[in-house]
């Protein structure tokens, strides 16, 4: 049996998944970073563009000016600290709010229609077999 082409699965995978995402944004002019940020203001109701970039895979110069984009969409609400006027909280407007909700019930919908016919077990499997292969990427960046 000829060895599987790891790259060309998980190219192939990533395509998959990230165009459906794509395509389920493009209608409302975003793209996956920017839902990703809605996605996490979301879930914490109020953060700083400093949490943002620590949970995000973006640095913190390309957060501020994806929160500037999405507060001038109307989807984002910034807030001075009254104690500190140099802390800036962000929130979900509540456009922001409906967009994310019904995006990310379009994209579960998608997300699942892609796992149709597929056996939990098998899903398990494949969840399992990803977090050890990424462990191994990992110990293997820590190595000298």
């Amino acid at each position: 049996m000829p060895p599987v082409d790891l790259g060309a699965c998980v190219a192939s995978l990533v395509k998959s998944v990230v165009g459906g995402v794509a395509s389920e944004l493009h209608p409302y002019d975003l793209n996956p970073v920017e839902f990703n940020l809605l996605n996490v203001c979301m879930d914490e109701n109020e953060c700083t563009a400093t949490e943002l970039a620590e949970v995000l895979p973006v640095d913190a110069s390309r957060i501020s000016r994806i929160v500037t984009q999405l507060v001038n969409k109307g989807l984002l609400v910034r807030r001075r600290l009254r104690n500190d006027r140099r802390v800036v909280m962000l929130r979900l407007s509540e456009s922001g709010n409906e967009l994310t909700s019904m995006l990310r019930r379009r994209i579960q919908a998608r997300e699942n229609k892609l796992v149709e016919n597929i056996p939990e077990e098998d899903i398990r499997v494949f969840a399992s077999v990803t977090s050890r292969i990424m462990a191994n990427h990992a110990a293997t960046k820590s190595s000298p």
